[in-house]
């Protein structure tokens, strides 16, 4: 009954958490790879903005296919490998599966009411979207609104300095974590439902069963205690499995990159903190501001570096998700580039033996990552409710 119980208060949770995740990321991270690219590419066309002497810059076709990865004359391998890695981290407005092969996602913008259409008009990025007299362009995986012609115009830093309306699109990384709700809740009910029955596990729960008693007994009651865990339980099993699944699918070649995205990364500690300092009972609120034991003209010291303490926890756990996963990627097809690169039978076997090793280091990275954001959530929630007896 309490497995039972523990499944359905999961399904809340789960989708509260998605529903957040939703709102609160941005429609397309900056990574710093795309970053990188967009000073390499704003570089190139500084002769063009010498030439302009002014503000408004229009762009020809070199920049367009510049802004594109359609450089004139044939790439380089080592140029080829590091697009590839750049369109494998960044997220976008179409689902690729392979090349050639994908999907467009719907785009939705509020730009004097609701703009709603399909990727598709933007073909690729290659052309403008026009939609109720209004046109749109993609530039740096970002909208903009621009003219008929689609011109961009730039501050003197050659920043774009167009309109951009308020994107809350369907982006790869968003559609993910939508796919991935549907399929955590058809997963779960699924062994909820088998409960019913039988308090013995079948199928899926035969696997899934020893893992959330794991989290219940060596991470949960551990650290919050027997008397406050049960209403955490749900949050913890959620954040788990969702970080787990999502790091599996970050390693198929779909070019998934969710978890190695600062903005799901910052929502989902954007969660925890909010969570903990609401569960913050008055023992943990005299821990920072007026600490017990020393004596008074410390405490004002202790207070600064407790209060800095409280935002550089959420942050750790922020940062470190994203930057592991994020360099998990970057190495493992950067080792993959090399075998391309190199174009040699015998150079190439010892990078497909060592990327096969990391893959499957990875593998372990992708539950383990998500074992320390639970195993530390449940720490600052102990915390929060933690009672102590002051003498």
């Amino acid at each position: 009954m309490e497995m039972q119980n523990c499944m359905r208060s999961k399904f809340t949770v789960f989708f509260a958490l998605v529903g957040f995740l939703f709102f609160t990321a941005p429609a397309v991270a900056q990574d710093e790879n795309h970053e990188e690219l967009h000073h390499e590419e704003t570089h190139v066309e500084e002769g063009h903005t010498e030439e302009a002497h002014g503000d408004v810059h229009h762009e020809d076709a070199h920049h367009n296919d510049a802004a594109h990865g359609e450089e004139e004359g044939p790439k380089d391998m080592k140029d080829i490998v590091k697009e590839t890695i750049t369109h494998h981290l960044a997220d976008s407005y179409e689902f690729h599966i392979t090349e050639g092969v994908g999907f467009p996602l719907p785009i939705i913008l509020v730009d004097n009411g609701l703009k709603v259409f399909s990727s598709s008009k933007f073909h690729h990025g290659e052309t403008v979207a026009e939609v109720d007299g209004n046109y749109y362009k993609v530039y740096h995986s970002k909208i903009y609104k621009t003219d008929a012609e689609g011109t961009i115009t730039y501050d003197d830093h050659h920043h774009p300095t167009n309109e951009q309306p308020l994107d809350l699109s369907i982006t790869k990384n968003v559609f993910m974590i939508l796919l991935m709700a549907v399929f955590m809740f058809f997963l779960f009910s699924g062994v909820a439902k088998t409960y019913k029955s039988s308090l013995t596990p079948k199928k899926a729960g035969k696997f899934l069963e020893p893992i959330i008693i794991y989290v219940r007994d060596e991470i949960a009651i551990p650290n919050i205690g027997e008397k406050h865990y049960k209403k955490y339980m749900s949050y913890l099993l959620t954040v788990f499995f969702f970080i787990w699944f999502l790091n599996l699918v970050g390693m198929t070649p779909l070019g998934v990159n969710v978890t190695g995205n600062i903005a799901i990364t910052f929502s989902l500690a954007l969660m925890t903190f909010i969570i903990t300092q609401v569960s913050g009972k008055k023992d943990y609120w005299m821990h920072i501001f007026w600490m017990p034991g020393v004596p008074v003209l410390i405490r004002p010291v202790l207070a600064i570096i407790e209060l800095i303490g409280l935002f550089v926890k959420p942050f750790s756990l922020m940062i470190r998700l994203y930057a592991n996963m994020l360099a998990g990627h970057v190495v493992i097809m950067s080792i993959l580039g090399l075998i391309f690169i190199f174009g040699s039978w015998f150079a190439s076997v010892p990078f497909t033996f060592l990327t096969l090793f990391l893959s499957v280091l990875e593998l372990l990275v992708a539950a383990l990552q998500a074992y320390i954001f639970t195993m530390l959530t449940s720490l600052y929630f102990g915390a929060a409710v933690e009672e102590h007896d002051h003498h």
